[in-house]
């Protein structure tokens, strides 16, 4: 197996996002591309992670195979990957060998790990509420509310998206209107509602390194869906568990 990236901005912010989430990860190399899907360890967020062929300038394999690596040995890997590197990926004798290529050649080495789990499948998950926006717009919406709260309520309502906190003195709301760059459709006309983690989101944003687009789906007391996508080349995905009010 051989792959290549003379373009390693999305596996390199890829990975770099999804190792505050995640420490080990077993990826999937198929004829279609490279995928993940792994859980954080407190089994409160899932993230889906795909490098689609066509984002490879050399992509060779002789058969569909798993490796399974530590995520953060890689990404401080990747970190050394200058802006103009070729990045190529080799499986072998239970290691994956990482190149990095410009004007001189470097080579690291990273070995495979057992990872015993269940494999992991994406819920099948219906929403009655889609947001697509700006990422920046949802980026700064985070980053509002969270210096209120650790927690952040979803509201769609009359066509517009609330995002709201509310701490013990202090409250953040911000209104995300239809516009050129936001578009929301809704299957029904009630409100909806919904609480989440700052923290998971906080980290979930960073995303918006791989899009400059962000779909946002929600539903009451329900998971939340976060997806980032760069047509025929990556897609970044999350789902975030609720947090549900005991009173």
């Amino acid at each position: 197996m051989k792959l290549t990236l003379s373009e390693s901005k999305y596996l390199k912010d890829g990975i770099s996002v999804i190792s505050e989430l995640v420490n080990e990860a077993t990826f999937k190399i198929k004829p279609e591309g490279l995928e993940m899907i792994a859980m954080d360890p407190a089994n409160v967020a899932m993230v889906v992670f795909k490098l689609l062929s066509s984002c490879f300038s050399e992509y060779s394999i002789d058969k569909p195979m798993s490796i399974s690596i530590n995520l953060n040995n890689f990404k401080q890997i990747l970190r050394r990957a200058k802006p103009n590197d070729a990045v190529s990926l080799i499986v072998g004798d239970g290691k994956l060998d990482i190149i990095l290529k410009s004007d001189s050649t470097r080579k690291f080495s990273l070995p495979l790990i057992d990872i015993e789990e269940k494999e992991k499948k994406i819920p099948d998950l219906k929403f009655p509420i889609t947001i697509k926006t700006g990422a920046m717009v949802l980026n700064d919406a985070i980053e509002d509310v969270g210096i209120v709260a650790e927690s952040v309520s979803f509201v769609a309502s009359s066509g517009k998206l609330m995002v709201v906190a509310e701490g013990d003195l202090s409250k953040a709301e911000i209104e995300i209107l239809p516009d050129d760059r936001t578009r929301i459709d809704a299957t029904g006309s009630e409100d909806i509602r919904a609480k989440y983690s700052v923290e998971y989101l906080k980290k979930m944003i960073a995303g918006s390194k791989i899009a400059d687009e962000v779909k946002i789906q929600f539903n009451k007391d329900y998971p939340l869906h976060i997806e980032f996508k760069s047509i025929d080349k990556a897609m970044l995905s999350f789902i975030l568990a609720p947090r549900v009010d005991n009173d």
